[in-house]
């Protein structure tokens, strides 16, 4: 009686076990629960980033919008002085996201969030959750997202999409946002997330191609090794 008992505490304690190992973390990102919000990848805001070269971040930017694009995620691109000073948006963005279909909010200033119409926007979405990136992190990335955890919003940054003029403006700025309460993520990060399970056939290759031309070393070792399935 008492082995039986104990076989059949075992079979419960596993199957309990195995009910919260399929039960992810409430603060993963989908692409249901979150808004992503691309500010300020634009040529002019480029030319002075020195905490990361712009090819890597040109990259990085087309694994943010390319797998924003592929999970259907809500995305909001704003400008700042788009037509005066800041010039257009990186290629990689327009190619993902036309500014005619898209409807880019430009603004004047500095924090998205003080605008009207890139603040509401954002807020229409309706999703709790905001994912951030932008140039320069310091300023048109940081205050909103102080701005924005203010208010009550749970708010992500990717870290390798944004930048500033050196590396300290850029890592002052990660530090202060930790502090108020963002949290940090890489670009590839994001995308994996979001896809989370290979077994996912409907965006599996979407998202492997997207690797292979903007991930690097990685985008060569998912090619190899979506090859060596096919043997």
């Amino acid at each position: 009686m008492k082995t039986k008992l104990t076989s059949m505490l075992i079979v419960t304690l596993c199957a309990i076990c195995n009910a919260f190992a399929q039960k992810p973390a409430a603060t993963l990102l989908t692409p249901t629960n979150h808004t992503l919000v691309m500010i300020d990848h634009q040529s002019q805001m480029a030319f002075a980033v020195k905490n990361i070269s712009i090819e890597q971040l040109r990259d990085n930017v087309a694994l943010v919008a390319g797998g924003s694009k592929i999970f259907k995620v809500p995305t909001v691109v704003t400008t700042v002085a788009e037509k005066t000073f800041s010039g257009p948006v990186f290629p990689e963005i327009l190619s993902v996201y036309p500014p005619v279909s898209s409807g880019y909010v430009d603004r004047s200033t500095m924090n998205p969030w003080e605008d009207a119409g890139a603040h509401k926007a954002i807020t229409a979405k309706g999703r709790k959750k905001l994912v951030m990136t932008g140039l320069w992190t310091g300023v048109c990335v940081a205050l909103p997202v102080l701005s924005a955890i203010q208010e009550g919003y749970e708010v992500y940054v990717i870290t390798d999409a944004s930048g500033d003029l050196t590396l300290e403006a850029h890592e002052m700025a990660i530090q202060r946002m930790i502090k108020a309460g963002a949290i940090p993520m890489t670009s590839a990060q994001y995308v994996l997330e979001l896809q989370r399970d290979w077994g996912r056939a409907d965006t599996y290759d979407a998202v492997t191609r997207l690797f292979h031309d903007f991930g690097g070393a990685y985008g060569i070792g998912l090619q190899y090794a979506k090859a060596a399935l096919k043997h």
